[in-house]
């Protein structure tokens, strides 16, 4: 069943397309070894949403993920209908959609750039500083967006110049959800739900404290996600079904 999955043939049909890495713990002859877990997401433009396929790997480099979206795009999913590709931002998976969906817009998940952001500002400063940052997500439109941009980079420039430098780098594909309907942008402007899906992984691998071996890891996963996945089929988005 777990070789099916990872081999099955793919529809066409994701308007969107999140990707994250996540890790677990895996127990190996050399001890127990943390394991990362490729995810992709799909999302249909009628809001069915699914989890596409997850790979094991040892890291988040360029290679490994070349390996899982080339086997995606060769299994039938060429992104003709992809609005946008989320991701957390990690270099080594943009050089791979370099390579692989080169010209889908790219949407940087919000929630991680901000931990960056926050990473680079001193205490004192922090809550004020991430407020005004969040405040340009919530935009109506990228004019007002970029608007609020330039007001928080004035105010904070001269004091956490590492902090507005970090948001600033990546500002445009910080805003690329801004360029789909209105009532997508909330699940859109983040990796959250490939997080919130494998909080569910954790949940129930919790008690095992970690995995025999990476096949263990493979078929717990897959029935996880299994499970996620066929509770999710009748149920689609509610912001997606009035919408397309």
């Amino acid at each position: 069943e777990v070789a099916r999955f990872h081999r099955r043939p793919l529809a066409d049909g994701y308007g969107y397309l999140l990707l994250d890495g996540i890790t677990l713990k895996v127990k190996s002859a050399a001890g127990v070894k943390k394991r990362t877990i490729l995810c992709a997401y799909g999302v249909t433009p009628q809001g069915q949403r699914q989890i596409i396929d997850f790979r094991l790997a040892t890291a988040e480099s360029e290679a490994q993920w070349e390996a899982m979206l080339r086997n995606l795009y060769d299994r039938g999913l060429v992104g003709d209908a992809l609005r946008l590709v989320v991701t957390d931002g990690g270099p080594g998976l943009h050089r791979a959609l370099d390579t692989v969906y080169p010209y889908v817009p790219r949407q940087r998940c919000w929630v991680h750039k901000l931990r960056n952001v926050a990473a680079k500002l001193s205490r004192r400063d922090q809550e004020a500083c991430l407020k005004g940052a969040k405040a340009i997500y919530l935009s109506s439109t990228r004019q007002e967006a970029r608007s609020r941009f330039e007001e928080w980079a004035y105010q904070w420039r001269l004091s956490q110049p590492k902090a507005v430098k970090c948001l600033e780098a990546d500002l445009e594909e910080l805003l690329s959800f801004l360029d789909c309907p209105p009532a997508h942008w909330r699940k859109v402007r983040t990796t959250n739900a490939i997080e919130r899906a494998f909080r569910e992984v954790r949940r129930r691998t919790r008690p095992m404290s970690c995995f025999n071996n990476p096949a263990s890891v493979d078929r717990i996963i897959y029935g996880i996600v299994s499970h996620l996945n066929h509770t999710w089929k009748d149920n689609p988005l509610p912001e997606f079904t009035h919408n397309t």
